[in-house]
């Protein structure tokens, strides 16, 4: 076992240890992929102001996401597939972030049902939705995740209708994969996945198969999934599924002050600025550009939050300092997964922690709950691409 000190570490073991289909799937982005390198690129362009002579004793990263104590303010954000990442991945990534003391996300796409990690995770979690066209199925699925005793839900507002994204076109992306040729070679260098796999029963879309008149295998799933997602979705129809809900909501998927401002006014507990980690529109700017004006735009009106393109626990103290309340964390934790199951997620977040807390320290501060824009250097021109907030 190699030595394993940052993020980097996991995505390497990753991709020797995964199908390619599924690390590929995890570690790319739609048409040209520009925006899904600059979320992490643009992290990079913030430099931090280190300051010396400073009480470092004491220090806490604990804070409250919508009221939850959280031990650093990073939740595991929803990630389609994660079964196929490591057998029972979902059950595994809950276990790991309740034990840590963050929140885990149980995407609607996911391989282990509502249900089963229900069942298997020491805390409650999360659940984020799809809005589909099929509104019994929908309504359906929030009943259950009201039944499994979810403590929020996710309503996803940026997929109406899929991204291309090439790697997975190409690769055929399936859950469980089909056995193609190039598929069956790839395999054969997996053995760790493969034994994974053959114990577990749950290889499908446990969310869906199953729970929809019709849908028994994946070829019937493919073809209903890619008639199901909404594009008719507008902000009247988010209303109601907040009220169906009628518990805390996090409206995910915001990228532009206009809509920030809109989401806002819905009421919901929180919204995350995220561009769906590069894998929806290719040419919209950077989660952590996009952040300082809708922070400017909204105010103290919701929590605001970011995801997309976090690789460090610096990428979270940046996106703190220029204004989220909190972080919602996906590749970094799927690396985990990959690489190592539970223990990789758990290690993920130990790094993170890590990086968060002595970068703290080396910019002078204690808490978490401490940190602003004077803590950083900004480039002239960021976050002012956008449309300003005295427009709207």
């Amino acid at each position: 076992m190699p030595v394993i000190t940052n993020i980097q570490d996991l995505q390497r073991l990753h991709k020797r240890r995964t199908p390619k289909m599924f690390y590929d799937y995890c570690e790319s982005g739609s048409w040209t992929e520009q925006t899904f390198r600059a979320n992490s690129a643009d992290f990079d362009r913030i430099r931090l102001r280190q300051r010396v002579a400073v009480d470092m004793t004491g220090r806490s990263t604990a804070t409250q996401m919508i009221g939850q104590d959280v031990a650093m303010p990073a939740a595991l954000a929803p990630v389609g597939l994660t079964g196929m990442q490591s057998a029972d991945g979902e059950i595994k990534a809950a276990r790991a972030a309740a034990k840590f003391g963050v929140p885990f996300t149980l995407s609607t796409m996911s391989i282990c049902s509502i249900e089963d990690v229900a069942e298997a995770s020491p805390a409650p979690f999360w659940f984020q939705l799809y809005t589909m066209k099929d509104l019994d199925f929908t309504t359906r699925l929030i009943e259950r995740a009201k039944a499994a005793g979810c403590s929020a839900l996710v309503i996803t507002l940026d997929l109406q209708i899929l991204g291309q994204r090439h790697q997975d076109l190409k690769n055929g992306l399936s859950a469980p994969p089909k056995f193609t040729l190039p598929v069956l070679a790839d395999l054969a260098t997996k053995w760790r996945w493969g034994m994974g796999m053959l114990g577990t029963k749950r290889r499908q879309f446990g969310n869906i198969v199953g729970h929809v008149d019709g849908i028994s295998d994946t070829r019937s799933l493919g073809a209903w999934t890619a008639e199901q997602f909404d594009p008719r979705l507008d902000w009247d129809q988010v209303k109601r599924l907040m009220d169906l809900w009628g518990g805390k909501v996090i409206l995910k998927g915001i990228l532009d002050p206009e809509d920030a401002v809109k989401a806002a006014d819905t009421g919901a507990d929180a919204i995350v600025v995220s561009n769906h980690g590069g894998r929806q529109l290719d040419g919209a700017m950077s989660s952590i550009e996009a952040l300082p004006a809708i922070v400017d735009a909204v105010g103290n009106r919701t929590e605001i939050w970011l995801d997309s393109g976090i690789r460090s626990g610096q990428d979270i103290l940046k996106a703190l300092a220029l204004g989220a309340k909190a972080t919602m964390i996906g590749r970094s934790w799927v690396y985990g997964l990959g690489a190592m199951g539970e223990a990789g997620v758990t290690r993920a977040l130990e790094i993170l922690h890590r990086e968060l807390d002595m970068t703290m320290a080396l910019c002078g501060r204690q808490k978490v709950t401490e940190l602003g824009r004077d803590i950083l250097l900004l480039p002239p021109d960021f976050g002012r691409t956008h449309i300003p907030a005295s427009s709207l």
